[in-house]
């Protein structure tokens, strides 16, 4: 286990903790704030290129959703946490698509191919400032941000919180002597 605390711009005191097993290479990387937080929501309307550069930090236990593209990440067993900018958020939704792509190819399934190809151009044209979408950040223990002066945050509903997937919560003790 490695623990660093550090101070991210705009978003306070952070430590990120990862664990590491040597044995067989599993991983888990999460961000936790030094102050408490609640569940909340963030929202960002992608518009512009220059968008793209602006910092996300995202937990082990947040979804993102690209609303207009109806694609989501739910946070499931081997979720991580990481900081990004907007574009390396879609690359990730991109690389996850060039996936499902090669297999419906290999497959040879015209619909979910011809679907793939679509979503990709969808957010080649995002990146490139071409097409509008919403990305929003549903946080249940509130740890993550989208980091822009026209970003938006809420609370979340009980609803909202209820329907959400949490990922895997990893227990950290402090051991006293």
């Amino acid at each position: 286990m490695l623990s660093m605390s550090t101070e991210i711009p705009y978003f306070g005191e952070h430590t990120q903790i990862s664990l590491v097993c040597d044995s067989c290479g599993w991983r888990h990387t999460d961000f936790i704030p030094a102050e408490g937080r609640k569940p909340g929501a963030w929202s960002l309307v992608l518009d512009s290129k220059d968008k793209m550069s602006c910092r996300v930090v995202r937990s082990s236990s947040c979804t993102i959703r690209l609303v207009e593209l109806d694609l989501e990440v739910t946070p499931g067993s081997a979720s991580s946490g990481f900081i990004s900018n907007i574009e390396g958020v879609i690359k990730r939704f991109e690389d996850a698509i060039g996936t499902l792509l090669r297999h419906s190819q290999a497959e040879e399934d015209v619909e979910s191919t011809d679907s793939a190809i679509v979503l990709i151009n969808r957010l080649a044209k995002v990146k490139l400032g071409e097409q509008t979408i919403e990305m929003v950040l549903f946080d249940p223990k509130g740890r993550s941000q989208i980091i822009h002066d026209e970003a938006i945050h809420r609370d979340m509903t009980d609803e909202e919180i209820g329907a959400l997937q949490m990922g895997v919560d990893i227990p950290i003790h402090e051991i006293i002597d």
